[in-house]
């Protein structure tokens, strides 16, 4: 079976520039994460992995949609190699196990030196992001201009406690509740619906 894997950070970015070449490679089923990739605790990858069998091809458009932490691709990648699950990364060409199936040795060599020379720019680049987040975030404070992300409430919170039992008991108006707890309507309508709160009429 031929499988592909696509992946981009956030929920706003699109991967249609993944998928075509995924399509175009035959893939009969894709999974599309939209989570980073420092590490490969994602929801469609161990999907994926549940579902990939001896003698299938994965394919990838980028080693870096594959993933940003150098030891883990390695390790993900010798393991598909276990079960000889071949890998093909549509962009780097050399990476295509399926061209050293008859020559393991040559296989493995190939695969190691040119996986470890990819995954340590892949590290290194998520490095330098995150080096530049921090440089950011600190020419901001001193500007006096970051905020810091939103709060995130949870329900054993006082403020989001109290806007629940608001929300249930029906005695006061959504905007009402909104100016009394300081919580948004956006994230107290996400709330109610997680915990499958009603509403008294």
């Amino acid at each position: 079976m031929l499988i592909g894997y696509a992946r981009v950070s956030t929920k706003e970015q699109n991967e249609a520039r993944q998928l075509t070449p995924l399509k175009q490679a035959g893939c009969e089923k894709i999974f599309i994460d939209k989570e980073s990739g420092r590490n490969f605790n994602r929801t469609e990858y161990n999907k994926m992995k549940k579902l990939l069998r001896f003698g299938d091809v994965l394919f990838v458009e980028d080693l870096a949609r594959f993933g940003r932490n150098k030891e883990e691709i390695l390790d993900e990648w010798a393991n598909f190699q276990k079960q000889e699950i071949d890998i093909v990364i549509l962009n780097m060409p050399i990476l295509d196990t399926r061209k050293y199936r008859d020559l393991p040795g040559i296989q493995k060599l190939v695969s190691d030196l040119v996986l470890t020379i990819l995954s340590w720019v892949v590290d290194e680049e998520r490095k330098r992001i995150l080096e530049h987040q921090r440089q950011g975030i600190a020419i901001a404070k001193a500007a006096g201009k970051y905020k810091g992300r939103p709060v995130k409430y949870t329900e054993n919170e006082p403020s989001m406690s109290h806007a629940l039992e608001l929300y249930e008991k029906g005695i006061k108006s959504i905007d009402e509740i909104t100016k009394i707890t300081s919580v948004g309507r956006s994230t107290l309508y996400r709330k109610v619906r997680e915990l499958g709160i009603k509403r008294k009429k």
